[in-house]
């Protein structure tokens, strides 16, 4: 099984190359809770990937199901709906994600299977693998590279692909 391996310093490996990432603003966490800003630590399995059709032009090159996002996509964050952590029409009565963003991070969003066979209340939503800001600034809980990187992993990630985000650094 070929798996993707995040480590808390910034760096994802794969295929035998590395490359430069983004975590949370929390940090990586065993104990993962909503809104915490950590990336949850353990393996995840590559669910899906949305993409922006207006700024990519095509759908990513990827063996995994790819759906074009839609201006009234977003994605449940709302502990009390049992919509939580599962992909929603706005508007929304709750809490939520929008994932038509104006600022490209979105443009590629690719879903991990975290908390989400079944989803349990509290335990974290919408953990994305997604373009990352220019000076990789770190995000709400996902890991996010460049585009061309992303995009490159998709090309040669298999349906056995796990994204592993390690709870320490690996030299």
């Amino acid at each position: 099984m070929n798996k993707i391996i995040v480590n808390v310093g910034g760096a994802l490996c794969f295929n035998d190359k590395q490359y430069r990432c983004a975590l949370g603003k929390g940090g990586a966490r065993i104990d993962k809770q909503e809104g915490d800003g950590a990336t949850p630590v353990g393996c995840f399995p590559i669910r899906k990937v949305f993409y922006r059709l207006d700024n990519l032009g095509n759908p990513p090159e990827t063996i995994f199901p790819t759906q074009a996002l839609a201006q009234d996509d977003g994605w449940s964050n709302d502990v009390n709906l049992p919509e939580y952590n599962q992909l929603v029409k706005i508007p929304y009565n709750g809490s939520h994600e929008k994932l038509w963003r104006n600022d490209h991070l979105y443009d590629i969003v690719v879903v991990l299977g975290y908390n989400d066979n079944p989803p349990i209340t509290g335990k974290g939503s919408a953990i994305f693998m997604h373009i990352a800001r220019e000076d990789y600034a770190p995000t709400a809980g996902c890991v996010a590279l460049a585009r061309e990187d992303l995009l490159e992993i998709l090309k040669t990630a298999d349906a056995a692909t796990q994204v592993c985000v390690q709870e320490q650094r690996t030299v």
